[in-house]
């Protein structure tokens, strides 16, 4: 296929085309958006995280959670909060109940079936909308209700009616609607019109719409209806649904349903935060959501439903406005939409930048962090920083805030190369299966290079008792402290070990410390740190 012209592009992008909101291209009759001319549309947002999102497979919510879900939700600005299927069960119908008594500004919505007895428990459970539904494709009314066409068409528009004569809002489904052959969808939407439905949703089941053909059949209802809102379902099995949802919107649609974190049967139901950043910031569109409340939202209802927000979901994951690179770290730093969409803020969602340490962390973010810190290394210490931070990254650790105040601490604290009087130039330790393991240390102690080897009771053992053994009588020191401490959680975790030594001859004591992944590495540092403070020291005395 051709590329597209210039000009075309911006038909295909919406990149401030001033043509018709809609037009058809060349391109196999696919219908193409101006989104400069949707900037200001109004969007209702429905949703259904106390519903469809409870229907997650493992996830069970209390009638107290779901109080405090809506509250929640209610606060965060959605239109309406679809509080679960009284009829289901006596804890759900005291569950809706409770969320219809909170006197919450948003709708309360109960789903019903085309059922009097569904539709009546949604009505004693005092909801201000009633969301009735019925299956409309060939396989699931072959399969489930068994029902002609005739026949569903008539309970729907019955359903419709006695939900309106009790002064309800009705909302309308027409269930697996994607598979649903076009002119029935058309036909029982247009007979629950007629019947004063106020709004029609279009849902995709089983999640098999494409943005393009969902789009089409969006605006095909949206022409075919008078009065009423047409809303949308979406469902993620292909990973679609808030693409769906979008492309719903620009075909016509002012109310998407939505579930936090995107819960919801099988893959879940279109994210709530994904969708209504893609309508503010993408499109420009207006909502009632107070969008600084989105993370604090999706925190909630991660913590209530215990399912986990992955590290990378877009808008409220962890590493959503995170940055490890150093290319990225440094331009980010520098101006924060070089690397993030520029649209959309950290701030907008009530989420936080983080700046990444690890293997490609640059030293320019190693700076910036330690600056936030209150440390001010010298060029050779923020070098000598970097390269730890690196060497942890390589071996697949993230450093988080501790590591790197910890590793700043020891080097900074670390005496200059050229006042130093034992330098570490090698270490290698050999275990096996006794108790006794042995290690070998090479190191320029004053000027001249050494290299002992020793054994001891276990790796560290050995370890520091070759570091004592290559000093050699003239400077005898004796351990007088050793301590361990993980400063962050895990097996990997980085080591902080503190040592103090002391020289009994002139009575002299020094702690020293350092921090590696590598404890036997980290006990020998901190004992040659040691080492040099207590030598110094009796330079001075001398």
């Amino acid at each position: 296929m051709r590329v597209p012209s210039p000009i075309r592009q911006k038909v295909l992008y919406g990149l401030g085309s001033t043509i018709h909101p809609w037009r058809k291209s060349n391109l196999r009759g696919i219908v193409f958006y101006n989104i400069e001319a949707l900037r200001g549309e109004e969007v209702r947002i429905f949703d259904t995280t106390l519903r469809d999102g409870e229907q997650t497979p493992g996830v069970s919510l209390t009638p107290e959670e779901k109080i405090i879900i809506a509250r929640q939700l209610d606060k965060l600005g959605v239109n309406v909060i679809e509080a679960g299927f009284p009829v289901s069960s006596r804890g759900d119908f005291e569950a809706v109940r409770m969320v219809a008594a909170e006197g919450l500004s948003a709708e309360v919505c109960g789903l019903a079936r085309i059922m009097r007895k569904d539709i009546d428990a949604a009505l004693d459970a005092g909801v201000d909308m009633v969301h009735v539904f019925v299956s409309t494709s060939d396989i699931q009314i072959q399969h489930t209700i068994k029902k002609s066409r005739e026949e569903i068409v008539a309970q729907a528009v019955e359903a419709v009616e006695y939900v309106k004569s009790h002064g309800r809002t009705c909302l309308f489904s027409a269930m697996d609607a994607t598979r649903t052959p076009v002119p029935f969808l058309k036909e029982i939407f247009g007979a629950v019109e007629g019947a004063r439905c106020d709004i029609i949703n279009i849902p995709d089941t089983v999640g098999v719409a494409i943005p393009t053909t969902f789009r089409q059949l969006v605006r095909e209802i949206c022409n075919s209806t008078k009065k009423m809102v047409v809303d949308v379902h979406c469902h993620n099995d292909f990973g679609l649904a808030v693409a769906n949802n979008l492309a719903a919107f620009e075909a016509g649609a002012r109310e998407v349903q939505v579930a936090a974190n995107g819960l919801g049967e099988r893959a879940g139901n279109a994210n709530l935060a994904e969708t209504v950043m893609g309508l503010h910031s993408m499109y420009g569109a207006k909502t009632t959501i107070h969008t600084p409340y989105l993370f604090e939202t999706a925190k909630l209802v991660e913590r209530l439903t215990e399912v986990r927000i992955s590290r990378t979901a877009p808008i409220v994951g962890e590493n959503a406005f995170a940055h490890e690179s150093g290319i990225h770290s440094h331009g980010v730093l520098e101006r924060s939409d070089t690397f993030e969409p520029g649209i959309m803020t950290p701030e907008m969602v009530g989420h936080k930048r983080r700046i990444v340490l690890g293997k490609h962390t640059g030293r320019h973010a190693v700076k910036q962090s330690l600056s936030e810190m209150g440390y001010a290394p010298n060029d050779d210490q923020l070098q000598e920083i970097l390269e730890r931070v690196k060497d942890l990254g390589d071996k697949g650790k993230a450093v988080t805030g501790a590591d790197l105040m910890t590793i700043a601490e020891v080097v900074i604290g670390e005496l200059a190369k050229d006042k130093q009087a034992v330098i570490l130039k090698e270490l290698a330790v050999m275990t096996g299966n006794t108790l006794t393991s042995t290690a070998t240390v090479r190191a320029v102690v004053r000027g001249e290079e050494r290299v002992l080897a020793d054994i001891g009771v276990g790796p560290v053992d050995a370890a520091l008792n070759a570091v004592r053994g290559i000093l050699g009588e003239e400077t005898a020191v004796k351990i007088s402290d050793f301590r361990i401490e993980a400063i962050t959680g895990g097996s990997d975790a980085l080591a902080e070990v503190v040592i103090g030594v002391e020289n009994g001859r002139l009575g002299r004591k020094v702690t020293a410390r350092s921090a590696r992944e590598d404890i036997v590495m980290a006990s020998v540092e901190a004992l040659i740190n040691a080492i040099n403070r207590l030598m110094l020291l009796e330079e001075d005395a001398i």
